[in-house]
């Protein structure tokens, strides 16, 4: 019995420091593997309805070609219109802010008589002065050259394992899943259970964020529209990205825009936006993401928020996907567990 036991702790510490060296060869490629089986989940209803047609191995090709058109092709024109229109206002030479204008805006608000120095914007005299400031440091430079194509490199790299292992999440996710459930012991009972509850989590998180942060954006974008506000794609991009944020979200371009409005002394325009960011954007959040999260989630908000910053700490721009899901995976072993073991005495 005593050489049993020293046989298997032996194994699981060779299992243990197995598990290290795998996690110091991911953890360079980690955002990779983590949007890997973020988008292999999202893609696994499709492989499981298109692999008994044409095989799991072609079907995965096929899903993986597709969804790279389908995502990348719409992307790609998107940010290439809001860098177009970012890139126009570099363009467009000094800017020049009708002070006059702000200070009626001021008074009219105040009642308070401001005098508003003139302040002067000149994209082409920044980048001068950026320019001079580089002078006399070409190594600085070609460093830096060499850090851009190192990174490139790396990334080229990142992207083929993302492409490897979404591949054969797609393939072989099934057998996957059976490994992983033989070789637990858990029970049958709450294996499936933790599945179920994983499956409606990340619904919850990747699905329900990125549609209400789709949707703000997009909403804000039709009301900066409709009052006359200029690089609508720019700002609507900006504003879809930046909805991922909990306590930020829309409302840190809508805000600004309106009171922007209101010192021009386009007082009407500035109120027409800011209840429309109020009503419209603002309470969207309530009525879409019960909509497309309806799949009893059941996250605390206090969860997502704590998850959404500590996963973007963590792991990068996934973290704001994986966050919430690790926490509410967290609250879902603990449930389990209390509900599996809790008659269970520690002392036996």
């Amino acid at each position: 019995m005593d050489g049993v036991r020293r046989s298997a702790r032996f194994h699981l510490l060779l299992v243990g420091l197995a598990v290290v060296l795998s996690a110091l060869l991911f953890f360079p490629f980690l955002q990779y593997a983590l949007s890997a089986v973020l988008l292999a989940y999202l893609l696994y209803p499709l492989q499981r309805r298109l692999a008994p047609h044409v095989g799991s191995r072609f079907s995965a090709v096929v899903l993986i070609l597709l969804s790279a058109v389908a995502l990348l092709v719409p992307f790609a024109v998107v940010v290439g219109v809001a860098i177009d229109q970012a890139v126009d206002i570099l363009r467009s030479g000094a800017v020049e802010f009708d002070e006059s204008a702000v200070e009626a805006g001021i008074q009219s608000v105040t009642g308070v008589a401001v005098d508003v120095p003139t302040v002067v914007i000149d994209p082409n005299r920044i980048a001068e002065e950026l320019l001079r400031q580089m002078g006399g440091r070409t190594t600085d430079l070609l460093g830096g050259l060499f850090g851009v194509f190192g990174g490139i490199s790396n990334a080229l790299i990142g992207v083929t394992v993302f492409v490897f292992l979404l591949y054969y999440f797609l393939a072989d996710g099934d057998r996957l899943l059976r490994w992983l459930g033989d070789a637990s012991p858990l029970s049958r009972r709450v294996r499936e259970e933790l599945y179920a509850a994983t499956d409606r989590i990340m619904w919850a998180v990747l699905v329900g964020n990125a549609v209400v942060a789709v949707v703000q954006g997009v909403l804000t974008g039709v009301g900066l529209a409709v009052v006359g506000v200029s690089n609508v794609v720019f700002w609507t991009v900006m504003t879809t990205v930046l909805s991922f944020l909990p306590l930020i979200g829309a409302s840190i371009v809508w805000v600004p825009a309106s009171i922007y409005l209101l010192v021009v002394g386009r007082a009407g325009a500035a109120a027409l936006l800011f209840v429309y960011g109020s009503v419209v954007v603002s309470l969207s959040d309530n009525y879409v993401r019960p909509v497309v999260s309806g799949r009893g989630a059941n996250l605390n908000p206090a969860i997502v928020i704590v998850g959404i910053f500590g996963g973007l700490y963590l792991f990068g721009f996934v973290g704001l996907f994986f966050g919430p899901i690790v926490l509410g995976l967290l609250k879902t072993l603990v449930e389990l567990y209390a509900d599996e073991y809790g008659s269970i005495r520690l002392s036996e």
